[in-house]
């Protein structure tokens, strides 16, 4: 294919009707619980890295190497994870890497050793990030060509919804923190929605199959690396712009409430509720924002807006320029604003037969970029002694992390550029009304 021929749309295979739309959302509500477990199980460590360090002693190093080892794992599964999910479809692949998700949160609660919990975090990494990528390949099998970008809105909703819960589990749970260990077991229960959630997705997928055409792609190719190169500019910058812009995201969150307990004098639940504003926000506008692109399109200008907003926060923080509302509500719209419109731009951009391996690779390079940064930034705040007693020691933390909201607004102008010119895959003018031909 080359590189400005827009990616195959499967066509109907079979005399049947599409589903409903009424079993489409119900479907995407399924399958998104999921995701809800899958974002508490992940953020449930934020809320108790202090108390992992006044209780069992651990260093920031150790807390920022939780959510490395995560990524890590994810890395090197992702691309054979990505296979497995063009070829055995998304029912069977969400039980599978949904049971390792559950599995690993179990573990992580029964545990007091780093390294134990460091394997647990590993399991984790093996599951999750392959679930992510198995649920968004569901939803663009299932929304392809209809409300596709407000779909995942719905999901990133639905998902954040359980980073807001884990957040601010000090407050609605706050019994469970006379330890360190009680918000883990909360986080072990609500695991299992991992693993239940995919199995009744795989039974509405086997219901459905016998009904209505679910516009399954053609037959995966044999995977060949030099492939990836022929998915064209358009679809690097975006990934580029995916590893930067989350890199400077999840890790900040992973130090984000003891940064505000230990910088800007919170409480821990104050600091939880702040912390939470960040996907709290992004339940309401990332749908909207998504519902807006599918109408107007202009993908790439919108992403550059996004990454434009996320630039200066991390200082105007450091340096308490403005009262934190401002930069949490800046870095709110970026938050819902990109990946709105970055996962789904994605179906658009790779044939469809690849898309599992796509979003794989992008997964991939993303969580590369997070498992270095989660590190770097605990090394730096042990290295320059950040704490209660020496607040300015996060600031050099914040600098690393402004750097990369630079480089994001670089990727996203790169992206405009390459999508206003003669190569465009579409993202500027694909819409409900002008949809890909």
């Amino acid at each position: 294919m080359s590189a400005n021929e827009a990616p195959p749309v499967a066509n109907n295979p079979t005399s049947l009707p599409g589903p409903p739309s009424i079993f489409r959302w119900v479907v995407l509500v399924v399958i998104s619980g999921a995701m809800f477990a899958n974002y508490y199980v992940y953020d449930s460590i934020a809320p108790i890295a202090d108390m992992l360090k006044s209780s069992l002693g651990f260093n920031d190093e150790n807390i920022g190497s939780l959510y490395s080892v995560y990524s890590i794992a994810a890395v090197f599964v992702l691309i054979p994870g990505g296979l497995f999910i063009d070829r055995y479809g998304t029912a069977r692949a969400t039980i599978l890497f949904g049971a390792l998700a559950t599995a690993a949160a179990a573990l992580n609660a029964v545990t007091s050793d780093l390294y134990v919990m460091l394997g647990a975090r590993v399991l984790l990494g093996l599951g999750s990030e392959l679930l992510i990528v198995a649920v968004t390949c569901a939803l663009a099998k299932w929304f392809k060509g209809k409300e596709l970008g407000f779909a995942f809105g719905i999901n990133l909703t639905i998902a954040r919804l359980g980073s807001v819960a884990a957040d601010n589990s000090p407050t609605w749970a706050s019994d469970a923190y006379a330890t360190w260990q009680g918000p883990l077991v909360i986080a072990a229960f609500i695991g299992v929605l991992c693993l239940a959630c995919p199995i009744a997705y795989g039974l509405l997928e086997k219901y459905a199959a016998g009904k209505w055409d679910l516009g399954k792609a053609t037959e995966t190719d044999k995977f060949v690396l030099s492939d990836l190169f022929k998915f064209g500019w358009s679809f690097w910058f975006v990934v580029l712009l995916c590893v930067t812009f989350y890199s400077a995201i999840f890790p900040f969150r992973s130090f984000a409430i003891k940064f505000f307990i230990e910088a800007h004098e919170q409480s821990r639940e104050s600091a939880g509720f702040i912390n939470s504003i960040l996907p709290f926000s992004t339940m309401f506008a990332t749908p909207i924002f998504g519902m807006m692109v599918d109408r107007i399109g202009r993908r790439s200008l919108f992403m550059a807006i996004g990454a434009f907003l996320l630039m200066p926060v991390y200082l105007i923080m450091a340096y308490k320029i403005f009262p934190l509302g401002v930069p949490i509500a800046m870095m709110g719209v970026a938050f819902s604003l990109i990946p709105a419109i970055m996962w789904p731009s994605v179906a658009y951009l790779v044939p469809e037969k690849r898309l599992g391996t796509a979003y794989a690779v992008m997964t991939l390079i993303q969580q590369g970029g997070v498992a270095g940064m989660n590190w770097l930034i605990g090394r730096t705040n042990d290295a320059f002694q950040a704490g209660a007693a020496n607040a300015e020691g996060y600031t050099p933390g914040m600098w690393i992390f402004s750097s990369l909201g630079f480089l994001a607004l670089l990727f996203a102008i790169l992206l405009r550029r390459a999508e206003t010119g003669p190569n465009a895959r579409g993202l500027e003018t694909i819409t409900v009304s002008n949809p890909a031909k």
